[in-house]
């Protein structure tokens, strides 16, 4: 049959399965409409039809009954309601493109073949029959990604299903109409991906499904790793396919398996923000997504400032501190070990016997309880009893002794002087705490009062003992490092304390103690298991410390692990001496897939950016063809405005959407910007942005891990600014950010990277 002659046909069956569509809305919005009517209803005569009455207990009982019934008939209303919008929103996504692949499959033994088209949601026709698209995380959707034509399998429940692909056949159809349509004997045609990858980047993340190679099919589908680690180089659609893998594993487990089973944790916000709408593309909700840090920050205490690993990245960059500087490498360099680990368990062993550090409890200027006697009943419980159950004892103690010391101060005088200056609803209040109050019994009312006002006064003393406020943890962790001996001393451990108390003393944790001390916590007052997360996805991994994931093991003992990183991009890792991405430190064994194909840039960026690529890596360019990237040499430094404004206008010119202007370190961010805000309409990126708009941006390329621009400026590639040998991460995440275009500004003077690139 003539290509001509197969798109016809295949037009045909889009317009009937759109037609199909259109009738299955139709009841569905008639479906809904009633629902709706019946919500309205029970909840405007909600009261009506429940049963009231409370004279004997029987009638309590049964009105407690008909309460419940109402309510879960509501509830199961409201669910139906809103399972039709979901269903509604999948079917207005499917009328636009309906499907992207074909594979006419022959199974065996009985070697009937079947048409299976394959899309972003399954729908069978309208009698529920036959089924005229299969998910694509359909087991038998497998066999589009995995298998060209000839010999195929797929894996079931009930085992290994064998058969041959006698035709696999692609689709790009917009709005309902057939835009380009390859029968291939590979997994994703190369024009297929080329209508993918050559439009203008986009300010979200967009589903790949239609795209998903062989390789990354595996990351989506893996279900029996405990901890599955994903080496892919820059552009290469780690993090897509991540997304997708949270996507099936929420389809294939959906009976046991819901959104808050799952947690992401993003590199920074605007990431978060990029990749927030993947999930309801594919009609899945999002799941959980944090950063570390915000996740850090739940379990430590409010007042105590914690510095982001950005403030960290900067501080290590812009220093001119040269002491100042390898004090905190040392400390950066230990506290990111698991010999810390082990310091830190050691000095928690000792805290068994001795050293635990206490609050007094105050009130009005006067301590009620010391923390000398605190320590000592703390000190007198078994030792065998861990530190947290301990604490938990104490904390019993401390709110028997409250009461007693209540009793004590609502005689005084100061408490009546109170009593007077009551609101006239807390007056009321105590009146209907207290029904034995006799209009003519002042003594009785007083008696009210006054424990009206104790209750009042000492609830923010009892709230502080049961959040454990009388156990001062940081001066606890602070004397680890006054008078604390490590079995094993290096030379930098006196350092190493006399940095750490200066910070210690002021409140302030650097990034590299925010973990250790977040552990330290939880080992004093306890610290939340996450048993509900059964699944963990961490993107830019490379950027974790050995003691962080040795943090995330415990903190999230039941959760499956999915590690998503380059080694290329691992601009923090300086902050330890191993390699996150190949986990030794982790006890059970894991899977490694590496991705090696970079899809995001042109042929001629990837070949550029792979000669300085730092680990060394093998980098394969996807075919497709752009202009070199333009290094452009200044004969000055006052030069580089008018060049970068030039730059901008080239790109404008070539309808770029996404400029980006991506700098070293935030203060070269800051002064590009005001250099360029009176000249251009440009936008800065912060630690504070949560989301960015198309157009001119500047921003830090630390902020920009994980996302893509139409365009890329690099303001200041010389020796001068790019001087480290730990900056080669840096500059090769800055220009693998580029799509389609990639400037590199330099004095004659340009840096290492640079010049192996142009060689």
């Amino acid at each position: 049959m003539s290509h001509d002659k197969n798109i016809v046909e295949e037009q045909k069956r889009v317009d009937e399965v759109i037609q199909e569509i259109n009738i299955i809305e139709e009841k569905l919005y008639s479906k809904a409409g009633g629902l709706k009517e019946s919500i309205i209803d029970l909840r405007k005569n909600f009261w009506d039809d429940v049963t009231v009455n409370l004279d004997e207990p029987d009638d309590v009982i049964e009105t407690q009954a008909s309460l419940k019934q109402q309510a879960e008939l509501l509830a199961e209303r409201e669910r139906s309601h809103g399972k039709i919008g979901k269903q509604l929103k999948t079917l207005a996504r499917l009328k636009d493109s309906p499907y992207f692949g074909r594979i006419d499959f022959k199974e065996r033994p009985r070697n009937e073949e079947e048409q299976i088209y394959i899309g972003i949601a399954s729908l069978m026709d309208q009698h529920e029959e036959d089924f005229l698209i299969y998910d694509w995380r359909a087991p038998i959707s497998s066999l589009y990604y995995d298998f060209p034509p000839g010999e195929a399998s797929y894996q079931t429940i009930d085992g290994t299903i064998t058969g041959e692909i006698t035709l696999k056949r692609q689709f790009i159809i917009r709005q309902g109409n057939i835009k380009g349509m390859f029968d291939t004997g590979v997994t994703i045609v190369d024009n297929l991906l080329q209508d993918a990858l050559g439009n203008n980047a986009s300010t979200t993340m967009k589903s790949i499904v239609a795209t998903i190679q062989k390789e990354q099919n595996k990351i989506i589908r893996n279900e029996h790793s405990k901890l599955l680690v994903v080496q892919g180089v820059a552009g290469s659609g780690k993090t897509s396919a991540v997304l997708q893998r949270i996507a099936y594993l929420l389809y294939r487990f959906r009976e046991n398996l819901n959104s808050e089973n799952l947690l992401l944790f993003s590199p920074n916000p605007l990431f978060s923000s990029y990749i927030s709408n993947v999930l309801p593309e594919l009609g899945e909700a999002n799941i959980s997504q944090t950063t570390y840090l915000d996740f850090l920050k739940e379990g430590i205490e409010k007042d105590i400032a914690i510095e982001s690993p950005f403030e960290q990245m900067e501080f290590t960059l812009t220093c001119k501190d040269e002491q100042l500087l390898a004090s905190r490498q040392q400390n950066m360099n230990l506290k990111s070990s698991i010999d810390f680990k082990s310091i830190l368990d050691d000095y928690l062993s000792s805290l068994l016997i001795s050293g635990i550090q206490f609050r007094n409890i105050t009130f009005r200027n006067e301590i009620l309880i010391s923390k000398e006697s605190i320590s000592k009943y703390f000190y007198s419980l078994e030792n065998n009893i861990s530190i947290p159950n301990r604490i938990e004892l104490v904390s019993k103690w401390l709110l028997k002794e409250l009461r007693v010391i209540q009793d004590r101060e609502k005689p005084k005088e100061w408490v009546l002087e109170q009593a007077e200056l009551l609101e006239k609803e807390e007056y009321l209040q105590a009146y209907y705490e207290n029904q034995r109050v006799d209009e003519e019994d002042f003594s009785i009312e007083e008696d009210v009062l006054r424990t009206q006002v104790i209750k009042r006064y000492f609830a923010p003393i009892r709230k502080q003992i049961k959040q454990f406020a009388f156990v001062h943890t940081l001066a606890t962790y602070r004397q680890l490092f006054i008078d604390w001996e490590p079995s094993t001393v290096s030379d930098e451990w006196d350092t190493i304390c006399e940095l750490s108390i200066d910070y210690l003393t002021n409140k302030f944790l650097t990034w590299e103690d925010a973990t250790a001390y977040r552990y330290f916590r939880g080992k004093i007052i306890g610290d939340k298991e996450h048993r509900g997360v059964r699944h963990l996805f961490i993107d830019e991994a490379q950027d974790y410390s050995a003691f962080q994931f040795a943090y995330i093991q415990e903190v999230f003992p039941y959760a499956r692990m999915t590690l998503v990183g380059d080694i290329n991009q691992a601009i923090f890792s300086y902050a330890s001496t191993e390699n996150p991405l190949v986990p030794n430190f982790f006890d059970e064994s894991f899977e490694r897939i590496v991705l090696t194909k970079s899809y995001r840039s042109t042929k001629q960026i990837v070949e550029f950016t792979k000669k300085f690529a730092p680990g060394g890596e093998i980098i394969e360019p996807f075919e497709r063809d752009g202009d070199p990237p333009n290094v452009i040499f200044l004969e000055s430094i006052s030069k580089q405005t008018e060049e970068i404004i030039n730059s901008i206008a080239r790109f404008k010119d070539k309808q770029f959407e996404t400029i980006a202007i991506l700098c070293k370190t935030l203060k070269e961010s800051n002064d590009i910007f005001d250099m360029l805000k009176d000249k251009v309409a440009i936008k800065q990126i912060t630690e504070e942005t949560y989301a960015f708009d198309k157009g001119i941006v500047v921003l830090p390329v630390y902020l920009a891990k994980g996302i893509e621009f139409d365009a890329v400026i690099i303001p200041d590639g010389s020796l001068e600014h790019y001087n480290q040998e730990s900056d080669r991460t840096l500059f090769y995440t800055a220009c693998t950010r580029a799509m389609h275009s990639l400037t590199i500004l330099t004095t004659n003077n340009p840096c290492s990277f640079l010049q192996e690139a142009l060689n």
